[in-house]
């Protein structure tokens, strides 16, 4: 009985942690884009991959002491790929994405994540699709094309570019997650990520080393340095580390259905905090594209499917 009762205090206690995350991950957008305005994207991806290796060698210590795992020369080529892909490209994309688009089409353009995973899982031949899988692509397809419409046709040209720079971002992180899937089953997800980060930030800082250096650090705002290091610690790293334990407890089926809470807190904390506004056709659009991804992400998957979409978030 005792054990009963503290499994379901567990449940429960994964549960609001989740729901915290969702909370945390919805407003980081509008946090970023604060950010961005301050530092600049270069300049925040500079800061931020001088911050993440410290993070990730801090995890490597607490999970291994100072005998960290070792990978073979091949493995370890394989994460500097992966680190290349998740940290350079994706995350690099979705900086940049998030500054030219809106806080809520942020949100709603990278759900469609699970859509690119499933579609290179297809195109690896490794994962068939259902009949209902191919309607929900279909579906969200047409929810994208109908959210991007509004801005489109009114000309915000800039806006409607980020969303697609986020499009190009959500499926380089699906082949992320499809390509670490084999490491992760090898080494655990806290190796491939920290290895992953250590491999990937030196190219990131390279590349955005002359926006960082164009940035007055002494003249940053306090506000802005509380802004970088919640985006950087706190929505991204440690926010692994909670989805990471809420899978555990919860399960991937149970908990990733959450992840569509996010859109709409991000676009609610966007209304309140940045005054942004939206039509009915990008509602609609909205509602459109997270049924097609839902169905997609949920009709019948295969075990397979399931475990890639266990693969945490980088940005």
């Amino acid at each position: 009985m005792a054990g009963i009762d503290h499994h379901h205090r567990r449940e429960r206690l994964a549960l609001w942690a989740a729901l915290a995350l969702i909370l945390a991950w919805g407003s980081n957008f509008s946090v970023q884009k604060a950010v961005f305005e301050a530092l600049s994207p270069g300049g925040f991806l500079f800061v931020r991959y001088l911050i993440m290796p410290l993070a990730a060698a801090a995890l490597l210590v607490a999970h291994h002491g100072m005998a960290w795992p070792r990978l073979t020369r091949p493995e370890l080529l394989e994460l500097l790929r992966l680190g290349l892909i998740g940290h350079l490209l994706h995350v690099g994309l979705v900086t940049y994405g998030i500054h030219w688009s809106t806080a809520f089409s942020s949100s709603l353009i990278l759900a469609c994540g699970p859509v690119f995973t499933l579609l290179i899982l297809r195109w690896h031949g490794s994962e068939t699709m259902t009949g209902a899988q191919v309607a929900g692509v279909s579906v969200a397809v047409v929810g994208v094309l109908v959210f991007l419409s509004d801005k489109l046709t009114g000309g915000h040209w800039r806006a409607g570019g980020g969303d697609l720079v986020l499009l190009v971002a959500a499926s380089f992180f699906s082949w992320y997650t499809v390509a670490a899937k084999p490491l992760i089953e090898r080494h655990g997800g806290v190796t491939v990520l920290a290895y992953g980060t250590l491999l990937g930030s030196a190219p990131v800082v390279a590349v955005s080393l002359p926006a960082g250096l164009q940035v007055d650090w002494a003249a940053v705002p306090p506000a802005i340095w509380l802004g970088t290091l919640y985006a950087v610690l706190v929505s991204a790293f440690l926010g692994w580390l909670v989805w990471g334990w809420v899978n555990a407890v919860r399960g991937v089926a149970r908990s990733a259905p959450l992840l569509y809470l996010m859109p709409p807190v991000a676009a609610l904390v966007a209304w309140g905090a940045t005054g942004e506004r939206y039509t009915w056709v990008k509602l609609l659009g909205a509602a459109i594209t997270l049924a097609g991804v839902a169905l997609a992400q949920f009709a019948a998957p295969s075990r397979r499917a399931a475990a890639a979409d266990s693969v945490p978030p980088l940005d």
